[in-house]
């Protein structure tokens, strides 16, 4: 043979038993059993990763309550299309959410479910003949919303609450933004002009939108910088806008002399993307505090979260 071997022979070894290791028997899961508790299923998941995460998450929620700190949910629109509206409504009357935060399509899809009962068009079809986007009630209504914002002193996400709560819409009560109004929490609603199908039509103001968001980013603003010692801020499907939207409250906050840090966040997504990665997971908890980044599908993932926080908050975890 041409090749030298390495002589294995005097190689230094030691016993498993007498070596710390990081996974034990301690940190196994439990069998399931049919019937079981939800209390006995979280205490049952293994004691590692994200089960551990996702309950450390439900617990600083708890926590937040107890504590009277902000919980700030940011959602993209795909929340909305996988039928976590009414899941998130209820976390938000029970007092676990207190500020509800979007891009354009959350709100845009949330509006449509409330006016008729459907929403997400077939995008490939409707793209061909020019169609896709089209929708002109679902425009005027977002867009005058935009326009009331700007006029008055309601912020974007409020007025559109109010508006479909005023036409007394089919679907309304089932509606996230028309719950936020309802509890008098903000849902602030952030957008990229371009970004959504209202913008498409006549009726888009862009001077109404720009001010109507910018107004809403104040409010977002303001919350933010009252996250510290024992916030949560948490990203549900928005790989962009909440991300950098967040990024841009918080130096404000820490600009004026806000002293926010040890507070948790955690992005919850079917994909981990880069900005919630470094502007909501990893970043802004530098000067203190966690960061959770928790995958899996919305459908799954937040009625499981939702559950987990009303388990804690019923034993006082």
């Amino acid at each position: 043979m041409p090749y030298s071997e390495i002589d294995l022979s005097k190689i230094k070894t030691y016993p498993a038993s007498a070596r710390v290791s990081t996974v034990t028997t301690a940190l196994e899961g439990r069998p399931l059993r049919p019937g079981m508790r939800f209390s006995a299923f979280l205490e049952g998941l293994p004691a590692v990763l994200k089960a551990d995460e996702l309950k450390a998450v439900a617990r600083a929620v708890v926590d937040a309550r107890r504590l009277k700190k902000p919980i700030l949910v940011m959602i993209g629109g795909h929340v909305i299309k996988t039928g976590c509206a009414p899941v998130l409504a209820g976390l938000a009357a029970d007092g676990f959410i207190t500020h509800l935060a979007s891009n354009g399509a959350a709100a845009i899809h949330d509006t449509e479910l409330a006016r008729f009962g459907h929403t997400s068009e077939d995008v490939a079809s409707q793209l061909e003949d020019g169609s896709f986007g089209m929708a002109s009630d679902t425009a005027l209504l977002v867009n005058d919303a935009a326009r009331r914002a700007a006029a008055g002193r309601e912020g974007f996400g409020e007025a559109v609450g109010a508006m479909l709560l005023e036409e007394d819409a089919p679907h309304v009560h089932r509606a996230l933004i028309v719950c936020a109004h309802q509890l008098k929490i903000p849902y602030t609603l952030h957008v990229a002009l371009g970004t959504d199908i209202v913008h498409q039509h006549p009726t888009a103001s862009g001077a109404a939108i720009g001010e109507a968001s910018l107004r809403d980013f104040r409010i977002f603003a303001s919350t933010v910088s009252k996250l510290g010692g024992g916030g949560v801020v948490i990203n549900i499907g928005s790989a962009v806008i909440m991300p950098e939207v967040f990024l841009k409250a918080l130096a404000v906050a820490r600009n004026l002399g806000h002293p926010v840090k040890d507070f948790t966040t955690a992005n919850f997504d079917m994909i981990q993307h880069y900005r919630p990665g470094v502007n909501v997971v990893r970043r802004p908890v530098l000067a203190g505090g966690s960061g959770y980044a928790i995958t899996g599908h919305h459908e799954i993932m937040i009625p499981l979260l939702a559950a987990a926080i009303y388990e804690y908050a019923e034993v006082g975890a």
